[in-house]
């Protein structure tokens, strides 16, 4: 089965910049999104591909945060700008393979004020 990783999360300051990655590795999978869970909150999503291609995100990142991927290498991206302290979150991906999805651990952001 396919395992997301996914990395470069950390402490950055308010309106500042990080890109997420998420690498997966095996046959027959998709890569499909990002969505982050805060502390005492449920698992929102943040930005995804629909199966047609098309992105989906969340209102509250719309225009800061863009999702992209490079098919050759199997690795999906998170490029999120202008940060807010609301954003902090732990972050994951998710693979489509074989109709199940598969999760990541989860990368920490913490956005300070």
């Amino acid at each position: 089965q396919v395992q997301p990783v996914e990395s470069g999360g950390g402490l950055v300051q308010a309106g500042g910049s990080l890109r997420l990655s998420c690498a997966a590795s095996g046959r027959g999978f998709s890569l499909m999104g990002w969505y982050r869970q805060a502390p005492g909150k449920q698992r929102e999503l943040v930005a995804t591909f629909t199966p047609g291609g098309t992105t989906n995100y969340a209102d509250s990142v719309k225009g800061r945060f863009t999702i992209s991927k490079d098919n050759a290498k199997n690795t999906l991206y998170l490029q999120m700008n202008n940060l807010k302290p609301e954003d902090t979150a732990v972050y994951y991906c998710n693979c489509l393979q074989y109709g199940m999805y598969y999760w990541g651990k989860g990368t920490l952001v913490t956005v300070s004020s």
